[in-house]
C-alpha cells in the first residue's frame, strides 16, 4: 500500500482513467451529503485561512506500487461517492463558466480537458470517470452534454440539478467556489494487487457498516476476489437482475431487508440488522456452500429476491395470489418473509399447489390479524415464523402448517372465533391501527367488482359530538350518554362511506334517507344500515355481531378434522417425555441449602411467564420458553445457572457471571452464574430475565 496526501483536482488531472468495479454499490450520495459537500467548498474557498479542506480518501487498485500516472485505469475501491460528486460539480461548472476565467485554470475548456474528458480517446475510455451500470450511462449522458437515457440515474439526474441551482445563485462570481475546490484535498492510496489484500482494506474502513448497506457489503464480498471477467458474469447474470428488478429506490431500502430474511430462511435464526454481513459470510463459508461454489450461492440468492420482490413489492402481481400478498403487506407482517419465502420456493418447483400456497398465505395474514385484534403479544412472533419450516411434512403441506397453527398455545395461539368474534365487537375498533384495512377487507369479501376504498373515510353513525341533538338523544334513550361513550368507537357503530362532511351531526333518518345516504350508498357495509328504522343500541350490538360473522369469513379460523389432529399429536407423543423428577437429584433433598434456594428460584422463575415450562433432566433442570433460556445445576450448598444469552449481551454490574462460551459443560447457555444465598435471588432473577426476554423477542429490533 502507498499513501500520501494530494489535492483532488491534481489527483484527478494526473490520473487517465477511474473506473468503479462491477461490485461496487451505485452513486447512492442523496441532497444533505452533497449540500455539505457544498457549503464546506464555499466556505473554504471564502477564507483566507484555511488552506486545504479535507474530503477524504481515494482508494484504488494499480498494477505496481509506482506513481498514479503509469496506470491507465485505475479500479476504485473506496471514493466513488467523493469522486461522482466532484465530476457533477465540475460539468455543473463547466456549463456556467463558458469562456470567463474567475480563477487560473477555471474556463469550460480547460474543466472538460483537465478533469473530466480524455479528448483523444474514444469510448469508455473518453470519460475520466466510468461508474456502473445506470449511473454510468446517466453520468456520460451529462459530461459529453447528451441527452439523458431512457433509464436515468435518479441520484446522478438530481444532485446535478441541485448543483446547477445552487451555481446559477451564485451570479457572475464564481471565484469562491473555484478557490474552494482548488482547497480540497485528499488521502491518495493505492493498492498493489500482488501486495495488498483489497476485500480486508475494503472491510476495514467500511467496518462499522456506516458508509455501506448491509447488501452492498455482501456483494463486494461475494464479487470482490473473483477475476476481472468472472466478476462481470457473476454480477450481469445474477446481481444486475435483481438492483433492476427492486428498483434505484427499492434497492436501497428494500435489499437489507430481503437479505436478512434470507439468512433467517438458510440458518433458522435471525441475524440482527447491523450484522447481516457477519452473519452471510459465516453462511457462506459453510463447507456445503462453498463446495457448490459462489455461483451456486447468488444464483440462490437471485431467485428468492424474485419471489421476495413478488410478495413484498410487486404492486401489479396478477391473481388471487397477488391480491393476498397486497393484503399482507398493508398489514406489515414483515416477519413472516422468511417463512413465506420457503412456501415461494416450493411453490414455484411444483412441491406445494398454488390452491395450498393461497391458502397458507391466507391463514398466515388470519393468524397475525386475529392476534392484533386479541391484543396477543407479538413477542417472538418473528421467532415463530423463523422457525415454522421445521414443522412442514411436506408430503401433506398444508395440513401439516395448519397443525402447528393448532399446536401453539398461550402468546403464540391462533386465536379462536369465540375470542376473535368477541374483541372485535367490544374493542375500540376507530383508534385501531388496521381500521381502514379491517373496514376494507370486510368490504371487499366476496365482491367480484372492487372499489377504491381511498375514496371513501371512516364514519361513525352515532356522531361523536358529546352534545347529541334530541333526536339522537331521543332515539338512544334515557341512558344515551353511557350508551354513546361505551359503543361510540367500536364496530357496530362504524362504516365508510365518500360523505362523511355532509353528513355531520344529522339525525340517523336524514343520513339514511338524504341524497347518496345510507339507503343509496353502494357499499356492502352500509346495507342493512339503510333498512334500520332506528339507530340505538340494539342496532349497534345487531350490526357488530353481524360484521364480527363475516369477519370470521374474512380472517378464516385454523381447522383440521379431529380424525387427523389425533394422528398428528399421536406422531409428537413418541417423543418420550422426560423420565426424571426432583427426587433424582439427591442435591434437592428436603431441608438441604440447595433445596430452600431451589424453591425459591423455581417460584420466581415460572412466574416469569405462563409459557415457561419446567423439565428435570438428569444433570439439570431446564425452563424453556422457545428453548432454555435457563438451566439450574443443583449443588451441595449452591446452585449453578446456565443462562442462553451471549456474555456480551448480559447487563451485569456487579460482575457475577462468567463467560462459558467454548467450554464443555452440561447444559445450555454461554453464561454462568450462582445462586448462592437467598440476599442474591433478586440480582440473579434480573440476569435471568435478561435471557428470558432475549428469547421472546422483548426489544427486538423486529418484533
Amino acid at each position: 500500500m502507498k499513501a500520501k496526501e494530494t489535492k483532488l483536482l491534481n489527483f484527478l488531472k494526473q490520473s487517465p482513467q477511474f473506473v468503479i468495479p462491477v461490485y461496487q454499490r451505485t452513486y447512492s450520495w442523496t441532497k444533505r451529503e452533497c449540500q455539505q459537500l457544498w457549503e464546506d467548498i464555499l466556505r473554504t474557498g471564502r477564507d483566507d485561512q484555511i488552506n486545504a479542506h479535507f474530503v477524504g480518501s481515494i482508494v484504488y487498485i494499480e498494477e505496481s506500487i509506482y506513481t498514479v500516472t503509469v496506470q491507465p485505469s485505475l479500479l476504485v475501491i473506496d471514493g466513488q461517492q467523493r469522486l461522482t460528486t466532484t465530476m457533477l460539480i465540475l460539468e455543473a461548472l463547466a456549463r456556467r463558466l463558458g469562456d470567463k476565467e474567475p480563477v487560473n485554470g477555471f474556463t469550460s475548456r480547460k474543466l472538460r480537458e483537465h478533469y473530466l474528458l480524455n479528448h483523444l480517446e474514444e469510448g469508455d475510455q473518453r470519460f475520466k470517470l466510468v461508474l456502473t451500470q445506470t449511473d454510468k450511462e446517466s453520468l456520460h449522458a451529462l459530461v459529453g452534454q447528451k441527452p439523458s437515457p431512457r433509464e436515468k440515474s435518479l441520484r446522478i439526474t438530481e444532485n446535478f440539478n441541485f448543483f446547477e441551482k445552487q451555481i446559477a445563485a451564485l451570479g457572475d462570481d464564481l471565484t469562491l467556489l473555484c478557490q474552494g475546490l482548488l482547497k480540497l484535498m485528499i488521502v491518495d492510496i493505492a493498492l498493489s494487487r500482488d501486495q495488498d489484500n483489497p476485500q480486508l482494506i475494503f472491510e476495514s474502513m467500511n467496518s462499522t457498516g456506516r458508509e455501506l448497506s448491509q447488501a452492498d457489503l455482501i456483494r463486494n464480498f461475494v464479487l470482490m476476489g473473483l477475476e476481472t471477467t468472472q466478476q462481470k458474469c457473476l454480477y450481469e447474470d445474477y446481481w444486475r437482475p435483481m438492483e433492476i428488478t427492486f428498483g434505484q429506490e427499492a434497492y436501497g431500502e428494500h435489499f437489507d431487508k430481503f437479505i436478512r430474511h434470507y439468512l433467517t430462511l438458510c440458518t433458522g435464526n435471525i441475524p440482527n440488522f447491523g450484522k447481516v454481513y457477519e452473519a452471510f459470510k459465516a453462511h457462506a463459508r459453510q463447507p456445503r456452500i462453498e463446495q457448490a461454489g459462489i455461483e451456486a450461492l447468488i444464483a440462490d440468492i437471485r431467485q428468492l429476491a424474485d419471489y421476495y420482490y413478488s410478495m413484498a413489492l410487486e404492486p401489479n402481481l396478477d391473481g388471487r395470489l397477488g391480491k393476498a400478498f397486497r393484503d399482507l403487506r398493508e398489514l406489515r407482517v414483515e416477519v413472516a418473509y422468511p417463512f413465506l419465502l420457503e412456501l415461494y420456493r416450493d411453490y414455484h418447483s411444483g412441491e406445494l399447489s398454488e390452491d395450498d400456497f393461497y391458502q397458507a398465505v391466507r391463514l398466515i395474514e388470519s393468524y397475525v390479524f386475529r392476534r392484533s385484534v386479541c391484543k396477543v403479544p407479538t413477542n417472538s412472533l418473528n421467532k415463530t415464523f423463523a422457525t415454522f419450516g421445521r414443522h412442514l411434512k411436506k408430503d401433506r403441506y398444508l395440513e401439516s402448517i395448519k397443525d402447528h397453527f393448532l399446536s401453539m398455545q398461550s402468546y403464540r395461539r391462533f386465536p379462536s372465533d369465540e375470542e376473535f368474534k368477541r374483541e372485535l365487537q367490544h374493542q375500540d375498533v376507530y383508534n385501531f391501527q388496521n381500521c381502514s384495512y379491517l373496514f376494507r377487507r370486510l368490504e371487499h369479501h366476496k365482491r367480484k367488482e372492487q372499489i377504491f376504498i381511498s375514496e371513501y373515510t371512516i364514519e361513525h353513525i352515532m356522531p361523536q359530538n358529546k352534545n347529541l341533538s334530541a333526536q339522537w338523544q331521543s332515539d338512544l334513550g334515557s341512558d344515551w350518554q353511557q350508551i354513546q361513550e361505551k359503543y361510540l368507537h367500536t364496530l357496530g357503530n362504524l362504516t365508510l362511506t365518500g360523505y362523511n362532511s355532509e353528513y355531520g351531526d344529522r339525525s340517523f333518518a336524514e343520513k339514511r334517507d338524504m341524497q347518496d345516504g345510507f339507503k343509496d350508498s353502494p357499499l356492502w357495509l352500509n346495507k342493512n344500515i339503510g333498512i334500520q328504522e332506528r339507530w340505538n343500541e340494539s342496532a349497534i350490538t345487531a350490526r357488530a355481531e353481524f360484521l364480527a360473522n363475516r369477519a370470521s369469513e374474512v380472517w378464516i379460523p385454523v381447522f383440521l378434522p379431529e380424525e387427523r389432529l389425533a394422528e398428528y399429536r399421536a406422531l409428537s407423543e413418541q417423543t418420550p417425555a422426560s423420565s426424571y423428577s426432583i427426587e433424582d437429584h439427591s442435591n434437592l433433598s428436603l431441608g438441604s441449602a440447595s433445596r430452600m434456594l431451589f424453591d425459591v428460584l423455581r417460584k420466581e422463575v415460572l412466574a416469569l411467564s405462563p409459557v415457561v415450562t419446567e423439565e428435570f433432566l438428569k444433570l439439570y433442570i431446564a425452563y424453556k420458553a422457545e428453548t432454555n433460556f435457563v438451566d439450574v445445576i443443583p449443588q451441595t450448598s449452591r446452585l449453578r445457572l446456565l443462562l442462553n444469552i451471549s456474555f456480551q449481551e448480559l447487563h451485569d454490574p456487579r460482575g457475577l457471571a462468567r463467560d462459558m462460551d467454548n467450554l464443555e459443560m452440561s447444559g445450555n447457555g454461554d453464561v454462568e452464574v450462582f445462586l448462592s444465598n437467598p440476599e442474591e435471588l433478586r440480582y440473579v432473577m434480573a440476569l435471568v430475565r435478561q435471557a428470558f426476554e432475549k428469547q421472546m423477542g422483548n426489544g427486538n429490533d423486529e418484533a
